[in-house]
């Protein structure tokens, strides 16, 4: 049963994707300074270290079930939460193929898993789901400083790299066609942080991202238009 968010003094975030990692660090930190989440996980995952913090926040964390890839899930998702509003709505996800695959390496296989996964089912999130966000919310995407075109001075996770700067610009062009609106938007670039998608050799811990990513999302708040930050909120070159 859904909990009881009727309390409109307390703002509420949806996050997509809160099972593990950047996800879970972020559902932690924004219950920490007094938020209710909704966390979605996926179907089949178990019990989850969501679960476990849910125990924890009883009354304001409330998990989902969703696979973002999974277009009807999306829209019995926005049916369950009709008639709600959020001030948040973050999208996390991404996966990644062998780092050292390079553009002409790569099977067809791996790029349209890792494409569709990392830009194109976001970006369906955000468009099914943008009218529960209040008028004066913040709709974020978590991207990834090597999606950045101007910063890719060195090869390496070429499909990964091409995903995220797709993601970015699909945003644009989803901020481009509500010019008019006076949401924040955000694609986040975390840093390259020590999770299973980033690797033991990544130079930040969760510890050192994710407070300061939080903060940055909370500062961007009620500044439309959208920008591209990393976790510091400094902007991130196109």
């Amino acid at each position: 049963m859904p909990l009881n968010f009727s309390d409109q003094s307390v703002p509420t975030i949806l996050l997509i994707a809160a099972s593990r990692g950047l996800g879970l660090a972020m559902a932690a930190d924004f219950l920490k300074k007094g938020w209710k989440v909704v966390g979605t996980v996926r179907e089949g995952s178990g019990r989850t270290k969501l679960h476990d913090l849910a125990d924890e926040f009883k009354d304001r964390l409330e998990i989902e079930q969703l696979d973002i890839c999974e277009q009807s899930q999306v829209t019995a998702l926005h049916e369950r939460l009709s008639g709600r509003t959020f001030e948040m709505l973050f999208v996390n996800a991404g996966i990644t193929n062998n780092e050292k695959d390079t553009i002409g390496e790569v099977t067809t296989d791996d790029f349209i898993r890792v494409m569709i996964t990392n830009s194109l089912c976001p970006m369906r999130v955000v468009e099914s789901l943008q009218d529960l966000v209040t008028a004066t919310g913040l709709i974020g995407v978590m991207s990834s400083g090597q999606g950045s075109v101007a910063n890719n001075l060195t090869g390496m996770r070429e499909v990964y790299r091409g995903s995220k700067a797709a993601l970015n610009q699909f945003m644009r062009s989803f901020a481009a066609r509500n010019a008019d609106s006076s949401r924040a938007m955000v694609l986040m670039a975390p840093g390259w942080v020590r999770t299973e998608l980033g690797g033991p050799d990544a130079h930040l811990s969760i510890e050192e991202s994710v407070p300061n990513l939080v903060n940055t999302l909370l500062k961007k708040q009620g500044n439309p238009g959208l920008e591209y930050l990393d976790y510091l909120g400094r902007t991130v070159p196109w």
